[in-house]
């Protein structure tokens, strides 16, 4: 326990002779106290991060499939996994599409999400409960949302064919997901229904928190709402702008979940992303060392984001 405030400043006088004594003890009782408090969750990430990653790192450097999984000694393979994933014709697909699913789904969720905060951040009445109600779709589990878009994307049933029918947009309904073209923007669109509100949210607090008064004195000067935008928000933003285009980026570019459901990498590969096919690699053709391997690849490149991510965040504070 650490010791009362009266006992410690008498223990720590000038004249007492054993303050060094008092206070290498105290330092220890507040070490054991910080480690009392950090062990528990430097234990919790061992276990369930550190150790699985750790193992996939190795197994993607060994020729390990559904008949060498329980053998204890499995060969070394070295980088030759590494060469046949990125060699798939596979690989080359799930890879473009994943940098093309990224950059589209970040361009209209940082957009819309952009809109939207400009919109709710003036004042009126009602915006603080719609700005609310724009985040349900950020906060519905991943899965339900993929299950909502695969029903409304539905080629026979879906509400979307069914609307463009009744107002004649359309002649025959259109194959949302089976179709290798239209599936990629299908999945796209669900992406940015999940990640808009959360941009909205960041950018929302980054507009609450510039100052009035440098509007009212550019108001003055003679500066319309688009000039104040332009040459003031904007610039003002750039932190929050950066850092939300990052972690969109991050949180977009590993996507399972969203994929998988609605079309599990299909048709012919048109929706395959790097996730996907690291799935497919283990799960479905049991080549667990490909798998990993392909996961790995996944993991290097989010790893070079992440430490552009952090360094950015470090040099804002410093500013």
């Amino acid at each position: 326990m650490l010791l009362p405030l009266r006992l410690k400043s008498r223990l720590l006088g000038k004249d007492n002779p054993l303050k060094g004594a008092v206070l290498v003890e105290i330092n220890k009782r507040n070490l054991l106290i910080s480690l009392a408090y950090v062990v528990p969750a430097l234990i919790f990430m061992l276990v369930l991060i550190g150790y699985p990653l750790f193992y996939n790192i190795k197994i993607s450097f060994q020729h390990l499939d559904l008949m060498t999984l329980n053998n204890p000694d499995v060969a070394f393979a070295g980088l030759e996994n590494y060469r046949k994933v990125i060699g798939l014709d596979s690989f080359h697909i799930a890879f473009k599409n994943t940098f093309f699913f990224t950059f589209w789904s970040i361009f209209l969720q940082f957009t819309i999400g952009f809109a939207l905060a400009l919109f709710f951040n003036m004042k009126f009445r009602l915006a603080g409960f719609l700005r609310g109600l724009t985040l349900v779709s950020y906060l519905v589990p991943i899965v339900i949302t993929s299950l909502l878009f695969k029903f409304m994307f539905n080629q026979s049933v879906g509400i979307i064919n069914y609307i463009l029918l009744s107002f004649g947009f359309v002649d025959q309904p259109i194959e949302w997901l089976t179709h290798p073209e239209l599936a990629m923007w299908s999945v796209i669109i669900a992406n940015v229904w999940v990640g808009a509100p959360f941009n909205m949210m960041l950018l929302s607090t980054g507009l609450s928190s510039l100052p009035d008064d440098i509007y009212e004195a550019a108001s003055i000067d003679g500066a319309n709402k688009f000039k104040q935008f332009v040459y003031m928000t904007l610039p003002m933003l750039r932190p929050v702008i950066m850092i939300v285009i990052m972690m969109g980026f991050i949180f977009t570019f590993k996507v399972f979940d969203l994929i998988f459901v609605m079309t599990a990498g299909g048709p012919v590969n048109a929706t395959e992303v790097l996730s996907t096919l690291a799935y497919k690699l283990s799960f479905d053709q049991f080549n667990f060392s490909q798998g990993a391997a392909a996961s790995n690849i996944l993991f290097f490149i989010l790893f070079i984001v992440s430490l552009i991510y952090l360094r950015m965040v470090r040099s804002d504070e410093v500013m």
